[in-house]
């Protein structure tokens, strides 16, 4: 007996997928604005903030890949990842004990090999294979 159920909840999981990549695209839109709205106050940046601000790009980048190919590549979080623990050791700055500096510059090593084998191995980061979702 075929379940004739699966079409339909197939359509609102990827309806309720898509919605909410417009809600991350439209908060972190409002995040960037925020960011630049204090930078203007201030009249100053620093390097978090620009790291910020590359983040921000980077997931917004994330949602466009996802509406231009239908799947998000494997990397790009990877470097949100990398771009986010270099931004939390220099927040840190020189009050970071030597053993959690170890373990994070340990982290962003392990994530750059990551995405150092994603990148010559793409068969690794999306099946090429896959059927894109249906619409």
């Amino acid at each position: 007996m075929k379940d004739s159920g699966w079409p339909n909840m197939q359509k609102l999981i990827t309806t309720a997928e898509k919605g909410i990549l417009i809600l991350i695209a439209i908060f972190t839109v409002y995040s960037v604005c925020s960011e630049m709205y204090k930078v203007m106050s201030t009249g100053q940046i620093t390097l978090t903030d620009l790291l910020l601000m590359f983040i921000y790009a980077e997931v917004l980048g994330m949602v466009a890949a996802f509406y231009k190919h239908n799947r998000i590549p494997i990397t790009i979080p990877v470097f949100i990842a990398i771009t986010a623990l270099c931004r939390l050791i220099i927040l840190q700055g020189k009050g970071i004990s030597t053993v959690d500096l170890i373990y994070e510059s340990g982290a962003v090593l392990l994530l750059a090999i990551a995405a150092l084998v994603l990148r010559w191995n793409p068969s690794m980061a999306a099946a090429k294979d896959a059927p894109p979702l249906e619409d």
